[in-house]
């Protein structure tokens, strides 16, 4: 008889194999899409005994989601989720192919192998193990491996919450990405961050018009003046710090974490400690604007009739109405605003059974695990999933070596992923779905 393998056994290759179909997802729907691996995702469920429905919002965008049956029916449901596509890479920028899932020094390399690859093949890995043993989740877990979250999950996740809500029946609490990475602090221990918020989506155009008109001559009410002085009025203010519930709590544990005093008035001090992770951290202290992109006219000597920017815009939970109100401000009078993409900030209480889980899982496999909430500045399909009621959570566990630049994978050259985090993330996942 056959020795099945283990979730360690399979974790690594399934996140190679993943990293391997070229799912780049550019904004629209030029790129491969989704759906080869949407189809890989479904065959390893369906080699386990589960019956997934792939479903595809437009040709070539695919999900998958499959419920697996609980022990105890009654309770309620689980959701744990990952998307399957990835911001696209140039293989000329980076040391390995992006796609190519290459193990070297010691880590799994490729565009995906942190965003979130990685994670689909933890829960892929483990839901498969423990369904050859005949282990049954606590209650009824609902996995959704989706499209499109890299472009704000139109066709993915806002797409399945929209036209098959019944597919996730029951699930109050859903599990996803960007949390549970470990962040090493004095003494050799390691903070685990276990995402409970995450900054709210302000993608705007910004439009001013104007008289047009030849070069040479007066044009008070020019466009694209108009436009660049409030452009730069936005690229520069800064908003005031508001500490909401989520980053004090992980500003309060860090300094304790690192032996120094948290001082609310001086909070941005207490992030000189934490490395390259303080960018991230530190942008969930205050609202932000930054512009990203300017058009206007088609010849020099030509004022054009209009002229456009577009700005990425980040609020707190609990910040929206004050930053919209800033904006409008900001802005003034000749320059109009409409949305390339909005959506909510959430924040959920770092509280109850499923963060107990969360918690014993980590403390299992690293004793001197010291979980903490924080918020992140970035958004993931959390913000669809939200819409159905669920407390949402980001746990992706991986056990990091200290020196390694985990934020700046996101989205960076040269992503890669511990291998023996990953296996660290299996055991941990597998304890917290005995417990969750």
């Amino acid at each position: 008889m056959a020795v099945q393998p283990t979730a360690e056994d399979e974790v690594v290759r399934l996140c190679q194999e993943l990293i391997r179909i070229d799912t780049s997802n550019p904004g629209d729907h030029s790129g491969p899409g989704e759906r080869a691996a949407a189809e890989y995702v479904a065959e390893l469920l369906a080699e386990v005994g589960l019956e997934p429905r792939l479903l595809e919002s437009h040709p070539k965008r695919a999900s998958v989601v499959v419920r697996v049956e609980g022990e105890d029916p009654g309770r309620d449901a689980l959701l744990l989720h990952g998307h399957l596509d990835v911001v696209p890479a140039q293989k000329e920028d980076w040391t390995r192919d992006p796609f190519g899932g290459e193990i070297a020094d010691g880590c799994v390399w490729g565009r995906g192998a942190v965003d979130m690859k990685d994670m689909d093949a933890m829960i892929l890995a483990v839901v498969r193990q423990r369904l050859r043993e005949g282990r049954r989740p606590k209650r009824d877990l609902v996995l959704a491996f989706t499209a499109d979250e890299e472009a704000g999950g139109k066709w993915g996740a806002q797409w399945l919450v929209k036209e098959h809500p019944e597919l996730f029946e029951g699930c109050t609490e859903a599990v996803g990405e960007v949390g549970g990475f470990s962040l090493t602090v004095p003494g050799d221990r390691r903070m685990y961050l276990i995402e409970t918020a995450e900054k709210g989506i302000a993608w705007m155009r910004l439009t001013a018009k104007g008289t047009a008109g030849h070069g040479s001559m007066v044009h008070p009410d020019n466009a694209v003046t108009a436009l660049a002085q409030a452009v730069g009025r936005l690229g520069s203010h800064e908003f005031p710090i508001r500490l909401t519930d989520t980053v004090r709590a992980f500003l309060e544990r860090a300094c304790l974490a690192y032996g120094v005093e948290f001082d609310p008035e001086r909070p941005e001090q207490s992030l000189e400690k934490i490395g390259p992770l303080a960018r991230m951290i530190g942008a969930t202290l205050r609202n932000t604007l930054n512009p990203t992109r300017l058009d206007a006219g088609y010849k020099t000597n030509v004022i054009p009739q209009k002229a456009t920017a577009e700005v990425d815009g980040r609020f707190l939970p609990g910040y929206e109405d004050e930053f919209f109100a800033t904006v409008d401000e900001l802005l003034g009078p000749d320059v109009e605003r409409d949305f390339v993409y909005h959506d909510q900030a959430l924040e959920t209480a770092y509280e109850g059974a499923l963060v107990a889980a969360m918690e014993n899982a980590l403390t299992s496999e690293d004793p001197g695990a010291l979980p903490v909430p924080y918020c992140l500045s970035g958004g993931t399909d959390a913000k669809s999933f939200a819409r159905l009621g669920m407390r949402c959570f980001g746990f992706a566990p991986l056990r990091l070596p200290p020196d390694l630049d985990f934020s700046g994978m996101f989205h960076g050259v040269d992503e890669r992923v511990p291998v023996d985090g990953l296996r660290f993330g299996v055991r941990v996942l597998d304890h917290f779905l005995d417990h969750a």
